[in-house]
């Protein structure tokens, strides 16, 4: 299951996508996730849709690939689904006690399962077409104009950035320690939820102390390097908006328009 997490990898390709700027691809992500929290009924989510399967298309990133992400995030949205059916108010189609399911909950239900799975998809994308530097320097210069308020824009991005990239070196350090502990006789797959929390704490304690080593090496290695935060740095590579990047903009602006009108249509 730890190899199906998709979340901060970097899936390399040649894409029209991948050339885009990273500052635009941050913008389309947060346009993308203000769009599905805007939609109010179920038929534009074909627009979305579509959408995110011309985008999958242009980032040559395989669709199984991607659904892999959703995979352990399976028990979150099941369990959003059960509450909105159980629990929301509205016309009682069967009753059980204090228990029901309501027409209103069935549908409110599979509304925000659709929505979780379109977010987890479109804002994956955003990791898996942008290298760690892009976005570190994407965010930066986002943040930019947050300088002359004294916020350490550079520090503040390198930060979510790291925190994004150690998540499949933790995963991977996971999976060995699991695999460690199975050998030796640990059971995590156990259908008792006592014993398989039992059995978490002999993972959480050199998971700690492994992300501990992790940290200590990479400031090490920063300071070597004479690593003095954003102070006076220059990029070897200076990102440049094309007209490319125009075009995405133009899209977005269209795309988000669309959506706003559907809400009184």
């Amino acid at each position: 299951m730890l190899k199906d997490i998709t979340i901060g990898q970097y899936y390399p390709a040649n894409s029209v996508i991948h050339k885009l700027d990273a500052r635009i691809k941050l913008i389309a992500t947060f346009v993308f996730m203000i769009s599905l929290f805007i939609i109010n009924k179920f038929w534009p989510y074909t627009i979305v849709l579509v959408s995110l399967l011309g985008m999958v298309k242009l980032s040559s990133i395989p669709v199984k690939y991607i659904l892999k992400g959703l995979k352990p995030l399976r028990w979150i949205i099941l369990f959003t689904f059960i509450i909105n059916i159980f629990f929301l108010p509205g016309d009682p189609i069967w009753q059980f006690g204090f228990i029901k399911i309501t027409s209103q909950g069935i549908s409110q239900a599979i509304f925000m399962a659709i929505r979780l799975i379109f977010l987890v998809v479109g804002t994956s994308l955003l990791t898996l077409t942008t290298s760690p530097i892009e976005l570190t320097d994407g965010i930066e210069r986002l943040l930019n104009p947050f300088k002359k308020m004294g916020l350490p824009v550079h520090e503040l991005a390198m930060m979510m950035t790291i925190a994004l990239r150690f998540i499949p070196t933790l995963l991977d350090e996971t999976d060995k320690i699991m695999k460690a502990q199975m050998s030796r006789g640990a059971d995590f797959e156990s259908k008792n939820i006592i014993n398989r929390a039992k059995n978490l704490v002999p993972l959480l304690v050199p998971l700690f102390v492994s992300a501990f080593r992790r940290a200590d090496e990479l400031a090490m290695a920063m300071e070597a390097r004479c690593y003095r935060g954003g102070y006076n740095r220059t990029k070897m590579k200076v990102s440049v908006i094309t007209k490319s990047d125009y075009i995405a903009c133009c899209i977005q602006v269209v795309y988000l328009g669309i959506i706003i009108a559907t809400r009184f249509i």
